[in-house]
């Protein structure tokens, strides 16, 4: 492990001398901060939890402290480790790695040695608010344990900008008092970075018209979806839904945030507007990410979809839409003979002919992307330098980083077949029918080449003198030893014969379009991260995604590994430039060249800005509230004085009952609901346990939550309501509470961010229809009588309603509870019939819920009913007509029913 940086030992012995949150700026090595503080716990001394990481943090984790050399690395709970053993595996000590579900179980049963934690860990700590279930565990470690330390780290500040002191409440929740802010412009950090700063070259490429025409014209009609949005919903009227952030990631959860809560209101069209903002968001993405192909077939596709274009808002029949399509079809061909476009004065099929005629002479351009000019620049650059390197101590490795997969696949194939193969790959690919097209073009450029002009794309006169010098250079070379630059300046035929000595050195790429490539044999060079898409082998050369890898750090892991001293940032992303920083300034002396690669006045730049600007504004927000925050002495909770610990929600305003012993209190009895293990995902045991109710987790086969030895809960989410409604599955749940509990209960919980409503509004059916929720849900209350239904619109409305629910009845027990099982024999005390005998009566006509008891109680067996007269069982069901059903369907043969059947038409 690299030796912490100046700031970063400063952050670190801040933190170790007084519990806190640390909030950091993106990329400023929070990971790093965490991995010193684990390294300082992994004894068998201490034990330390550590909440809120994934499987690949941890395994990361892991892994950093191994080649640490440290030998008692964290471990982790799973559902494994058996229940009567995890004690011993707790005080076995160390640092441990939990999901939160366990931890919460074994801290109610007494599990976990609470007295003995040392302390816990809290990463991506912006995520606390109180009913999640790291706090929950927060708060019952801080009511067993006074002693033990709470440090929480995020790198997330922006987060703390919604709602209503957001950072006061996280404190809160993850009981500190003390908030550390380090962003990138804190004193310490700025001086100590410009200290060690990388060589920067921004090569700011300029985007050709026909980008810079599609680009304006999807901003304008992004703007004009922004305007109808918020005619047809003025409450949208807020500066988060400005033109500037629509173009920046996070804008889907903006929107979001704004329309869930009443999106069952929200009429067809603004429906239809926020799908066409995405789709709009996606278009701007593809055109500075991909190549023109690409571009043009996401937006055929647009048109092409009847369905998307008959829900469409009206965004295609704008002036801006004709333009983009124009220009985007330009990029890619153009017609070859204009008098074709003429309208002829001819029949219809006369003009079906000058379609497909017109199909056929597409001559094509296939626009090259300006990005791949400047990257195949600098990529002659470096192997320049690479030449003289000597001093250096040899050729450096060089590290490409594009956005996503796709963006690497596509440069990696430009970069060994050049733009000209690629895109008439592509092209041919996706719109197949024009191969003679294609054929043509290639064809025309392989005569033209011939004349001399190595170069595939047109562009500008010094550029294209470079080239043919480094070519004429080559000639006298052997091929082995063609260089990345010359192999994309050759001809078809020359390529061909390159590729395939170049297979020798080519590293395997992970993804799917890749697979159709040899991948050599002899090539064993293992990197960390699975996702890399290798180019050279000597130097080594390769390109990796920023995002979408399933290790969130592939990247870092790649950086560490190979070393370059060379990046190429062909896509920009905020958190991965400042991990360059730091990366610099942890291996002083050593060279680092950054190019940094982005479209002039685009919105790619522009995203970027706003990225950085927004952290900065979350920032100075945050000193803003700490200036003025107010953390009480309590606060830490280390002591009986926080409220946050006790757990009792009734009001200090209710009076005592003076009646009962001149308002003496009374000593009641402990509440107890029991709660099965499953449903520790949700919110709502936290929520139950701050009331005041002591939880017992056990393994419940029916129900979810059992109140009292009568009331049993099964909870649905929306969801989950639909879905089990749909495969049957809450049939048979219900089935099992009828039969065991008197008060079996369906408890529909809503979440409370969205509208507590089932269906929106106006599409009731009037008729029932088997595949309406209503319908299904009334169908339900029809078969089981008995069956109550509680609609909550909240996890904290459900806490109240449960603990009315319970007052003045008896606590549940455990044992009866688990004893339970759907196909169990146990019946309730009060239950004297078995249910197989009773179900079936209960199907028979004439026989319903009201007259099954009296029938039971006066038959032993189905046997004997068959035995009894019609007027034996009129006196017993009180009913001469039901009597008669009954008898009938005992006693009437087929043939008997059928003609009586007939008789009574």
């Amino acid at each position: 492990m690299a030796a912490l940086l100046e700031h970063e030992s400063q952050i670190f012995l801040e933190l170790f001398h007084r519990d806190g949150l640390v909030v950091c700026a993106r990329g400023l090595g929070i990971d790093r901060l965490l991995l010193r503080f684990l390294r300082l716990y992994c004894e068998p001394a201490s034990l330390v939890l550590v909440l809120n990481t994934s499987p690949a943090e941890e395994e990361y984790f892991i892994d950093q402290l191994r080649s640490d050399g440290v030998v008692h690395l964290p471990r982790r709970v799973t559902n494994e480790i058996a229940n009567n053993t995890r004690y011993e595996f707790y005080t076995q000590g160390g640092v441990i790695f939990a999901t939160s579900r366990i931890l919460v179980v074994d801290f109610l049963t007494d599990r976990i040695p609470a007295n003995l934690i040392t302390g816990i860990l809290v990463y991506k700590a912006h995520r606390i608010i109180e009913s999640c279930q790291e706090a929950f565990i927060l708060r019952l470690y801080r009511q067993k344990n006074k002693q033990g330390f709470i440090k929480a780290f995020t790198d997330n500040a922006v987060a703390f900008n919604t709602g209503f002191c957001q950072v006061e409440r996280v404190m809160k929740n993850l009981f500190v008092g003390k908030l550390y802010l380090w962003p990138r412009f804190h004193i310490a950090v700025h001086s100590f970075l410009e200290k060690h700063k990388p060589e920067v070259v921004e090569i700011h490429v300029a985007m050709t018209p026909a980008m810079l025409a599609i680009q304006t014209a999807i901003l304008d009609i992004l703007n004009a979806c922004l305007k109808e949005l918020k005619r047809y919903n003025p409450a949208l009227e807020v500066e988060d839904l400005s033109l500037e952030n629509a173009i920046a990631k996070p804008f889907d959860k903006t929107i979001r945030h704004y329309l869930d809560p009443l999106w069952h209101q929200l009429g067809a069209k603004t429906k239809s507007l926020v799908q066409d903002l995405k789709i709009l968001r996606t278009l701007l993405l593809y055109l500075t990410q991909y190549d023109c192909v690409t571009f043009l077939n996401l937006l055929e596709s647009l048109k092409a979809s009847e369905k998307a274009f008959g829900e469409n808002s009206g965004w295609l029949f704008l002036d801006s839409s004709t333009s983009m399509f124009v220009n985007a079809r330009a990029r890619v061909y153009r017609i070859a003979d204009e008098k074709l476009n003429q309208k002829g004065k001819g029949s219809g099929s006369e003009k079906r002919d000058v379609k497909k005629e017109n199909e056929l002479k597409r001559e094509l351009v296939l626009e090259s992307n300006p990005k791949w000019e400047a990257l195949r620049e600098v990529l002659k650059e470096i192997e320049n330098e690479n030449k003289n390197s000597d001093n250096l101590g040899g050729p450096g490795q060089v590290l490409i980083c594009a956005s996503d997969d796709r963006a690497c696949a596509q440069l990696r194939e430009y970069i060994i077949t050049g733009a000209e193969a690629f895109l008439t790959r592509l092209y041919n690919k996706t719109f197949g029918k024009d191969e003679k097209a294609g054929e043509v073009w290639i064809n025309d450029r392989k005569a033209t080449k011939s004349k001399g002009n190595a170069k595939p794309d047109t562009g500008p006169q010094a550029k294209k003198a470079k080239l043919t010098a480094s070519s004429k250079q080559n000639k006298q070379k052997k091929q082995q030893d063609r260089t990345l630059i010359q192999m994309i300046g050759k001809t078809e035929e020359e390529k061909r014969e390159e590729v395939e000595v170049e297979d020798n050195k080519e590293l395997s790429g992970s993804q799917e379009s890749n697979t159709e490539e040899t991948i050599p044999e002899d090539f064993d060079f293992s990197l960390p991260s699975d996702c890399y898409y290798g180019i050279f082998k000597d130097p080594l050369t390769i390109i990796h995604p920023l995002q979408g890898c399933g290790d969130p750090y592939a990247l870092t892991r790649v950086l560490h590994e190979v070393e370059p001293r060379y990046v190429v940032l062909y896509d920009a992303e905020l958190t991965f430039v400042r991990q360059l920083e730091i990366y610099k300034a942890s291996r002083p002396g050593k060279p680092l060249r950054v190019y940094f690669l982005i479209y002039g006045g685009s919105t790619e730049e522009q995203r970027y800005l706003t990225a950085l600007r927004k952290e900065k504004e979350a920032f100075e927000k945050l000193i803003r509230e700490k200036a003025s925050m107010v953390v009480p002495e309590e606060r830490e909770g280390r002591d009986e004085t926080n409220l946050d610990l006790l757990r009792d929600a009734r009001p200090a305003s209710v009076s005592a009952d003076t009646r009962k012993a001149g308002g003496q209190e009374q000593k009641g009895v402990q509440q107890t609901i029991i709660v099965d293990m499953r449903e520790f995902r949700s919110e709502l045991p936290s929520l139950i346990h701050r009331r005041g109710i002591d939880i017992e987790p056990v393994t419940l086969e029916v129900g979810d939550y059992i109140l009292t030895p009568d009331i049993c809960v099964e909870r649905k989410s929306i969801s989950d309501l639909i879905g089990s409604l749909n495969n049957g599955r809450l049939y048979a749940q219900c089935v099992a509470m009828c039969r065991y509990y008197k008060r079996p209960v369906l408890l529909i919980e809503f979440d409370p961010n969205k509208p507590f409503s089932l269906i929106p509004r106006g599409s009731l059916q009037p008729e029932i229809s088997s595949n309406d929720v209503t319908s299904k849900l009334t169908l339900l209350t029809l078969h089981f009588p008995k069956l109550r239904i509680l609609w909550c619109p909240s996890p904290h409305a459900t806490a109240e309603v449960f603990e009315e629910l319970k007052q003045n009845h008896p606590q549940p027990d455990a044992e009866t509870a688990m004893a339970v099982t759907a196909d169990s024999e146990i019946l309730p005390e009060s239950d004297k019939y078995n249910p197989g005998p009773q179900d079936f009566l209960l199907k028979m006509p004439g026989v319903n819920a009201k007259n099954c008891r009296a029938l039971m109680t006066h038959v032993k067996s189905i046997a004997e009913l068959v035995t009894l007269s019609k007027d034996e069982l009129a006196k017993i069901l009180g009913n001469a007509a039901n009597a008669t059903q009954l008898f009938d369907f005992i006693h009437l043969t087929y043939a008997e029913a059928l003609a009586k059947g007939k008789s009574k038409k």
